[in-house]
């Protein structure tokens, strides 16, 4: 301490250490050195409780300050210094911590900032645990400006690993990715590696947004990348730490799961690629998840590949076989390749019919037995499926984490929360269902699979498919069978010739009809006075010795009226009379539409009409050529791809943005193709504008990360303009590392005098960009 009377000289010498701040009535004076090795001073005027003056501080090389004050005649005792007055204050910071009284800690704790800067390392993480523990996203946010205010003075030693882990914990659980996301990465780079145990739960909780879905790939790409390729040597100690960071397939699991909710599947395949070069094994969850994605993307061949693993791998579950031959069926029909299709519903209908006796069913068993209990593993608890992911975990306590070293309830965690991503994805479940475990197709893929045979015109295919699908399955009534409905339904689209032609073609294979189908065609000739058909088709009818009822021979009569044929007219009456048929009609079509219409599940002729009406036509040229352009990047055959590219285009198919993301991304692999890269974004440009092509979150990404590079600041403006308009989520702290990684130094000085109008516009560009990424 000082004394009284030291202060009461005119002129007095303090070491320059001692010499900060004064404390005097509660208040503060702050004195600031400026330089050491120039003579400068500075004037401070502040009035205090009972005192005043002006104070001069100067400092020089032998590190002394003088401080001339206004003697004081009141004041008696002594003035307490800094040393102990911050004693008193970390106390009461400390107290109210304890106490929970959070606000005030963290006005405390600005007056601390304000007097010395940073508390003791002690009550700055205890002060972070606080905030987290309080799941408050103000004190959360107080917390999270504290940890900045730390990087930016560099003095993050005050920050423990388990701190940040748990604010980052707190941040994803609150739904707020991107400090969670922040926060990993920070701990990352200052080498603070934490466990996959720990950060697994984290990206858990992140997934279940959309924005922290895509942040979560980002940072599972991010710390993969350290360990592609062996380039950790897991023999070395000094790698111990870091080798717990590895991600295992439950990171991916999570990572991936959250990208097929949000659809954004290019993304994922970023990180099936990496699996092979960390030396990841898929487990089952892993299987599953990699054939939705390659679904979703088209890779037939692909699943085709997957098949075998699924097949071979142990414990995979009914719901999986499931999931599995849903996707592969899919895929499928997105390509229109329907031998593959017609032949996969004709295996299962086999399987199904043979396991109708108790033979079939132990023979089946019998071929599952290699993974166990096939019908009973992997099932998930029952609560699994109401369980909601905010409710799945409470926050464990920061006290509880500390003493948890292998963050076993955060592992947990992660796993509760991934039983909930999961069971969202089998929901998507649509062309593959079960009775008594033995898988069969349902309605809607029937429905999907003769839509795609009637708009490829293969009326022939179609109804050897149906015959055959009906005799593998339960007989039903000749009115009700498959491909009556399927005429039912062309008849009621106007679509007759289709719809004779599959009568044809069951009369060719000696199927019988009802008469109610030949009636429903007939009145749709006779609607459309096409009386050549009708006598065709009145022929057939006879040859397959189906009698029509009252109601058709009404429609035929009032048709040679309206033609004037009144001899006509009279031998159809005649024909009528003679055959002893009554004038009301059994009408068995409309009782049958009525029926379905009024049943609580739509019959199959409902539903396809509904999916024909409704559902758009496919190109299925656009997925067979964004395969051929994909594997030509993948392999950086980029000549191949841009040959592609044009053929695809002369062809007459529009490329999508599936199409460009891969030549994007192929340019980016193999580096400098930045020309290449803005020719493509113009033509996207025109695209978008003539024929309505979307761009989408992950293609402009792509781009941006391409431009950004590259240093093509001017189009990276373009891009980020779009996906703001766009309100797509653009990850702004991969942005500014990526930045300050190659272009560090880039406008740094002064504009030069003399800049070309292009130099001036492309500076402005980049000043532009880093004041978006906060970089200045």
């Amino acid at each position: 301490m000082i004394t009284l009377q030291k202060l009461n000289f005119r002129m007095t010498a303090f070491p320059y250490s001692l010499l900060r701040l004064f404390a005097v009535n509660g208040d503060y004076i702050v004195f600031r050195h400026t330089s050491q090795s120039d003579w400068s001073s500075k004037n401070v005027n502040r009035s205090v409780g009972f005192f005043g003056g002006n104070i001069e501080i100067q400092g020089g090389v032998d590190r002394t300050v003088f401080a001339q004050t206004a003697p004081f005649s009141t004041i008696a005792g002594t003035i307490l210094v800094q040393a102990q007055d911050l004693g008193k204050m970390s106390e009461e910071l400390e107290n109210d911590i304890d106490e929970n009284k959070l606000d005030d800690a963290w006005t405390v704790y600005e007056r601390h900032m304000q007097m010395e800067g940073f508390p003791r390392k002690s009550i700055v993480n205890k002060l972070l645990a606080a905030s987290a523990e309080s799941s408050d996203l103000g004190q959360l946010d107080r917390a999270y400006g504290l940890v900045e205010q730390a990087f930016e003075k560099n003095k993050h030693d005050l920050l423990e690993k388990n701190t940040l882990i748990y604010l980052s914990l707190a941040f994803a659980k609150c739904g707020s990715p991107i400090p969670a996301s922040t926060l990993l990465r920070k701990l990352v780079e200052t080498e603070k590696y934490p466990p996959v145990s720990a950060w697994s739960a984290i990206l858990a909780y992140m997934s279940q947004t959309s924005t922290g879905s895509y942040l979560a790939v980002e940072l599972v790409l991010e710390i993969g990348y350290l360990f592609q390729d062996g380039r950790v040597d897991p023999r070395k100690k000094s790698n111990e730490f870091l080798l717990f960071m590895k991600p295992n397939a439950t990171c991916f699991n999570i990572a991936l799961a959250g990208c097929l909710l949000f659809g954004t599947t290019r993304k994922a395949e970023q990180l099936l690629d990496m699996m092979p070069r960390i030396n990841l094994k898929a487990d089952a969850t892993l299987l599953i998840i990699m054939a939705h994605i390659y679904e979703k993307n088209g890779r037939k061949e692909e699943l085709k590949k997957l098949k075998r693993d699924m097949e071979e791998a142990p414990n995979v579950s009914e719901i999986q076989f499931r999931q599995f031959y849903n996707c592969l069926l899919s895929c499928f029909l997105k390509f229109g390749d329907l031998e593959s299709t017609s032949h996969m519903v004709l295996e299962m209908l086999r399987k199904a019919e043979k396991a109708k006796n108790s033979l079939g069913i132990a023979t089946l068993l019998l071929e599952v037995s290699r993974s166990g209990d096939t019908l009973c593993s992997n099932v998930l608890p029952e609560d699994a499926h109401h369980r909601k992911p905010d409710e799945s975990e409470s926050l464990v306590s920061y006290e509880d984490l500390c003493r948890d070293r292998k963050f076993s309830k955060l592992q947990t965690i992660a796993k509760n929360l991934l039983d909930v991503l999961v069971i969202k994805l089998q929901k998507q479940i649509e062309f593959i269902t079960t009775e008594d475990g033995i898988l069969q197709p349902t309605e809607k893929l029937y429905v999907k699979l003769v839509k795609a045979f009637l708009e490829a015109g293969r009326t022939k295919d179609l109804t050897e498919f149906l015959i055959k699908a009906e005799k593998e399955d339960s007989p039903v009534s000749v009115d009700d069978s498959a491909l009556v409905h399927v005429i039912n339904s062309c008849i009621s689209l106007g679509w007759l010739d289709q719809a004779h032609d599959l009568l044809d073609e069951m009369r060719l294979a000696s199927v019988r009809t009802g008469s109610s189908v030949y009636a429903s065609l007939l009145k749709a000739y006779c609607k459309e006075n096409r009386a050549g058909e009708v006598a065709s088709l009145l022929r057939d009818a006879r040859k397959a010795g189906i009698q029509i009822d009252a109601s058709c021979y009404e429609v035929l009569i009032q048709s040679r009226v309206i033609q004037k044929d009144s001899q006509g007219a009279l031998d159809l009456f005649k024909e009528m009379k003679e055959a002893k048929i009554p004038r009301a009609g059994h009408q068995e079509f409309e009782k049958l539409v009525k029926g379905s219409a009024e049943g609580g599940e739509a019959s199959l002729m409902v539903t396809l009409l509904h999916e024909i009406k409704e559902g758009q036509k496919l190109d299925y040229g656009v997925h067979d050529w964004n395969n051929v352009i994909h594997f030509f990047c993948k392999k950086r055959l980029m000549q191949d791809a841009e040959k592609a590219f044009k053929k695809m285009r002369s062809l007459d198919h529009s490329p999508n943005a599936q199409t460009f993301h891969s030549l994007v991304t192929g340019y980016a692999a193999i580096g400098g193709k930045y020309v290449e890269v803005t020719e493509l974004w113009g033509e996207m440009k025109s695209l978008a504008f003539s024929s309505g092509m979307k761009f989408d979150q992950e293609l402009l990404d792509a781009v941006l990360y391409t431009f950004v590079r590259g240093g093509f600041f001017v189009r990276a403006i373009e891009v980020v303009e779009m996906m703001e308009k766009g309100n797509m989520f653009i990850d702004k702290y991969k942005y500014r590392t990526l930045f300050l990684k190659y272009h560090k130094t880039l406008y740094k000085g002064k504009a030069p005098k003399f800049q070309s109008e292009s130099q001036m516009k492309k500076r402005e560009a980049a000043l532009n960009f880093k004041r978006w990424a906060g970089l200045c």
